[in-house]
């Protein structure tokens, strides 16, 4: 379990975290997202320890990240792709990291096959394409079989085979009860991979909820062949309602007070015949992700 609370940090001053909150519970995928500069990388730096909270905590499995015993064991790590020795070959590198977390160096090869680079992994990483360095940094999370994973966008640089192998992998990951912290900027990605959502502007979190519930359509679509009388049906019962498109009505679902099954009935008690009944279709993370921060004015996230 992965949890913040009202984490908190500035830079000169300048507000860059403001009151964080979010939680992170086994078995799910949790997308965090947000523009260049809304504060991300500095909020998975405070979770991870590698920056200071000025107020606010964070704990992982309960406990802060520095109090971990052994944290290789408990959270796997992908902040910076880039932060390997480029002299060393991806076994070597995942040879030190499994002493490091005092597991068996067999793993390494399970974890090369695991990751596609079996074939690379006497390569130099100074060698391998982003793409490769990427599929590294997740077996070096992985290395210590944790039980959660922080992700700084790990799919940064695969082609669509990778995207879809990280996919793949993440939701397997989740499926056996782990727990998944992923920032990207791939919002398709994301709307297909997660479960849940935590998105932040101007270093606040904006929206948080399940993914599902976010995306749902506030809105049902309704169609009579006489909509004069069904307009005036659902006026009798004080429901909310717009013309259009076309001929059909468009009725707000008041916060979930108002459903289908309220529609058809108000329908079937004034003897209107209905052709159509059905929720609207929901918007994509796209669209929620960009009215969530389109307005909002960029915090200035500086690297730490």
């Amino acid at each position: 379990m992965i949890t913040t609370t009202a984490l908190t940090k500035s830079y000169d001053k300048v507000p860059v975290v403001r009151d964080v909150s979010l939680h992170c519970e086994p078995g799910t995928i949790t997308g965090f997202l947000g523009a260049n500069g809304a504060g991300k990388s500095t909020t998975l730096k405070m979770i991870v320890g590698l920056a200071r909270p000025d107020r606010g905590a964070a704990t992982i499995d309960g406990r802060p990240f520095v109090e971990l015993p052994n944290p290789t064991r408990v959270v796997g790590l992908l902040l910076d792709a880039s932060a390997m020795h480029p002299g060393r070959s991806g076994r070597a590198t995942l040879t030190i990291a499994a002493r490091m977390a005092g597991v068996d160096i067999r793993r390494v090869e399970y974890l090369l096959e695991l990751v596609g680079l079996a074939d690379a992994a006497d390569k130099r990483v100074g060698t391998y394409s982003l793409g490769m360095r990427q599929r590294l940094g997740v077996a070096q999370a992985l290395v210590g079989d944790p039980a959660a994973l922080i992700l700084d966008e790990p799919a940064n640089g695969l082609d669509p085979e990778g995207i879809a192998w990280m996919r793949t992998l993440l939701r397997d990951f989740a499926d056996h009860g782990g727990t998944v912290l992923l920032s990207s900027h791939l919002l398709h990605e994301v709307q297909a991979t997660a479960d849940h959502l935590v998105v932040i502007s101007n270093g606040a979190v904006v929206t948080a909820g399940r993914m599902d519930d976010l995306l749902a359509s506030s809105t049902i679509l309704v169609r009579s062949p006489v909509p004069g009388a069904l307009a005036a049906a659902l006026q009798m019962a004080q429901i909310d309602f717009v013309a259009g498109p076309g001929d059909a009505l468009t009725v707000d679902t008041a916060g979930g007070r108002v459903t289908t099954e309220v529609i058809a009935g108000i329908a079937r008690d004034h003897q209107v015949l209905l052709t159509e009944l059905r929720q609207a279709e929901s918007h994509g993370l796209e669209q929620l992700f960009f009215s969530l921060t389109a307005t909002a004015a960029p915090s200035q996230e500086v690297a730490a």
